[in-house]
């Protein structure tokens, strides 16, 4: 999660970088982009606090839960409240769980851009080297309009040929995609750390479930 929010964070403001050096001249054509970004980075800062606090409170639902109760006690033993406030976790985190999928199929819409941009990079520097005239690479493009990041009436919204190429060998993208490919990853550990979780909870839920049908409290 920390990864997730950190990477995502400075990603958010290289985009912005990016798109006000490369894509955009008039300082209204990327408004709407740049406070959207600032408002994503004050909720990068809400996840990571939220998070922080639930991974406590599921640490310490977990120690209620295994066996430090039994070494505690001596014997195993729950409370109707302790089963209430497992399943109430267990519920809680399934909804975590799909609100989480949909955050990292969103983290890979601008790690799907930046890779194209970089293939498209490819492109040009190999037609660069195999065609002697440089009109023969200044139609491959990439259009920042196409993918929502400026309006279609911004200028000039889409770099081309070597200016492109130019783009890819600036450090600043690849600053840019590696912060991105981070969060990508960091916000895959978050959603298969959740999944573990209720997996492991799921299967101890179940098991007081059992054990309190047989009379064992």
């Amino acid at each position: 999660m920390a990864l997730f929010c950190g990477c995502g964070h400075e990603a958010l403001a290289q985009t912005e970088v990016l798109v006000e050096t490369y894509f955009a001249r008039n300082v209204q054509d990327y408004a709407v982009m740049a406070s959207f970004i600032k408002y994503f980075q004050y909720v990068i800062y809400g996840l990571a606090s939220f998070f922080f606090l639930y991974g406590i409170l599921l640490l310490a639902e977990g120690f209620y839960t295994t066996s430090a109760v039994k070494q505690t006690f001596g014997e195993f033993r729950s409370t109707q409240c302790g089963r209430c406030l497992s399943l109430t976790f267990i519920i809680v985190t399934y909804v975590l769980a799909f609100i989480w999928l949909a955050v990292f199929a969103f983290s890979a819409i601008p790690v799907f851009f930046l890779f194209n941009m970089e293939q498209t990079c490819h492109t040009i520097n190999i037609l660069a080297e195999t065609t002697p005239s440089i009109n023969q690479h200044g139609w491959i493009c990439i259009d920042a309009r196409q993918y929502g990041l400026l309006p279609w009436n911004a200028m000039p919204g889409k770099a081309c040929g070597m200016t492109l190429a130019s783009i890819c060998k600036a450090s600043e993208f690849y600053v840019t995609y590696d912060l991105y490919i981070a969060a990508f990853a960091g916000a895959g550990v978050t959603l298969l750390a959740l999944f573990v979780y209720l997996v492991a909870t799921t299967y101890n839920y179940a098991v007081l479930r059992f054990l309190g049908g047989k009379g064992i409290r």
